[in-house]
């Protein structure tokens, strides 16, 4: 495993941060750091990128203890924090340089790594601007730039799309999936569209204790052993005749001409709402199953 966390716990005064947590990561996967404000998620990418020393517990970073070897670590982690520090009156290139430099690149080796970043990024217009200029969006494409220069195989992103426009949170996206192909990615957000568009799995965190770790499908699914399914009609039809169609437990009105009809997980009944709309001359809008949104499983999940 890329990034191993066993029984993190952090402790500041009498509140703890975190609260015995674990879970892991292997290469090639991005998962979805969730938690509410105050949940413990940056504190532990804190310790995660040797930041904060953990009060109990461990975390690897290709198998280096971020206590015991933390330089390890730092040489095999990218870490762009919730609150990207840049400094403004640096050109681009001549940033992505310093910071190469930081890693011990230099020469051949560093020019070579920041113009690899720039193309990646897509930053190769930007470069010869200082960052104070650039847009948000830019910025966080130099601190994607800046956390991946000396390559690690570990890549940690607090809020990265926080404040961006949607064109902006797209290309963000886009350039993250790209990224995690070949490297572990963990990224925290609010925005549960980027875990279902980027993510393979999720951890979720709720006042420093571990509530979720899944992958993105089966957390939709939970626990139930039933789906419902949207039906729309052009007219209102009778709720008792829906419940007579085979693979249909019970049927119920949504609202207007909608109705939401109930089955077993593993059954299929659309084929059969078909043939009796067909049958009785009922006109079908719309037919579709429900799905458990993530939004919904999150504040369940986080509501107490």
């Amino acid at each position: 495993m890329s990034v191993e966390v066993k029984n993190l716990t952090k402790i500041f005064g009498t509140q703890r941060a975190v609260d015995e947590i674990s879970f892991s990561v292997g290469q090639g996967q991005i998962l979805g750091f969730l938690g509410p404000n105050g949940a413990g998620k940056s504190t532990t990418m804190k310790i995660a990128t040797c930041y904060l020393p953990p009060s109990s517990g461990t975390v690897l970073v290709n198998g280096y203890d971020v206590v015991q070897d933390p330089m390890a670590v730092r040489r095999n982690v990218g870490y762009l924090p919730e609150h990207n520090p840049l400094y403004l009156d640096m050109y681009v290139h001549e940033y992505l340089q310093f910071v190469a430099s930081v890693y011990g690149l230099n020469g051949r080796r560093s020019k070579e790594r920041v113009q690899e970043m720039v193309e990646l990024c897509g930053l190769t217009l930007e470069q010869g601007k200082k960052i104070g200029a650039l847009s948000k969006g830019y910025r966080q494409r130099v601190g994607l730039a800046q956390a991946l220069v000396h390559d690690p195989q570990v890549l940690i992103l607090d809020e990265p799309t926080t404040g961006l426009d949607p064109n902006q949170i797209v290309e963000i996206r886009a350039l993250i999936k790209r990224i995690g192909r070949d490297k572990t990615v963990i990224f925290s957000t609010h925005i549960m569209q980027e875990v279902t568009a980027i993510c393979d799995r999720v951890v979720i965190i709720n006042r420093g204790k571990l509530v979720a770790d899944s992958d993105v499908a089966s957390l939709q699914a939970g626990e139930r052993n039933e789906k419902i399914t949207l039906v729309e009609f052009e007219q209102p039809v009778p709720v008792e005749a829906l419940e007579q169609v085979p693979g249909v437990l019970n049927a119920t009105l949504a609202q207007g001409t909608t109705y939401r009809v109930t089955s077993r997980r593993d059954t299929d009944i659309r084929a059969n709402i078909f043939r009796i709309a067909a049958e009785r001359n009922w006109p079908l809008v719309g037919l579709r199953h429900e799905e458990n949104s993530l939004e919904k499983i999150f504040q369940q999940l986080t509501k107490n």
